[in-house]
């Protein structure tokens, strides 16, 4: 069985990680400009994100963190149900 608490500080943990490489990596010139545009656009899906703002990229790490623990709960979930027997 899985731990809710330790599985959902895991994922947390990952995807504060992963949020600010790619954070650093928007301004990094590794792409083209279109390619540098498309990165920008996808992080300007997050509600309240703007590019250049310490509030939205603290805004940004809250939803990470929020849809981290939505997933850890969600896979905790569904593995410790599948490992429980039916009884007839």
């Amino acid at each position: 069985m899985l731990s809710l608490k330790r599985y959902g500080w895991l994922c947390a943990l990952g995807a504060e990680i992963v949020y600010f490489i790619c954070l650093l990596g928007g301004y990094l010139p590794l792409r083209t400009a279109r390619g540098t545009e498309l990165h920008h656009a996808i992080f300007e899906t997050l509600p309240g994100f703007a590019w250049g703002n310490i509030g939205s990229y603290i805004l940004g790490a809250a939803y990470v963190f929020v849809f981290a623990w939505i997933f850890a709960w969600y896979f905790v979930w569904m593995h410790n149900t599948s490992l429980t027997e039916v009884k007839k």
